[in-house]
């Protein structure tokens, strides 16, 4: 089993324990097993699902950074959501706000962090479409 630890600028949000870890990383799909070698890769804001001791878990993550090594997994993550918690109406409504952002070409406006905005709204729509 790997040791999994799941961190947020909050804080510990999970430390549980997996047999295979399903995440997209910037290279693209991986499935991280026990005595797997060692890595350090960059995530994608995108889905990410453990085979947990209680079963199959799914969660959103807006990227972030994951190190195991010595089957002890790290993951750093701006925000993380289980997709059984995600309130699909809050995430319509940051979808709609990103959308209304990017349409109207402020020139104050920031499309880089409307454009992630978006991809994260996205990203938990899709993920409560699949539970």
């Amino acid at each position: 089993m790997i040791e999994v630890y799941i961190m947020t600028p909050k804080g510990l949000y999970k430390q549980t324990k997996a047999s295979i870890i399903n995440i997209v990383t910037s290279e693209g799909q991986r499935g991280l097993l026990p005595r797997h070698m060692p890595i350090v890769c960059a995530l994608e804001i995108s889905q990410m699902s453990m085979e947990e001791e209680s079963g199959r878990e799914t969660y959103t993550i807006s990227g972030g950074t994951l190190y195991l090594r010595d089957d002890v997994c790290r993951i750093l993550t701006p925000s993380i959501e289980n997709v059984k918690d995600i309130d699909v109406e809050r995430a319509k409504s940051a979808k709609e706000r990103a959308e209304k952002l990017i349409e109207d070409n402020d020139s104050n406006l920031d499309l880089k962090r409307a454009q992630l905005a978006l991809a994260r709204a996205l990203n938990r729509l899709e993920a409560s479409e699949k539970k």
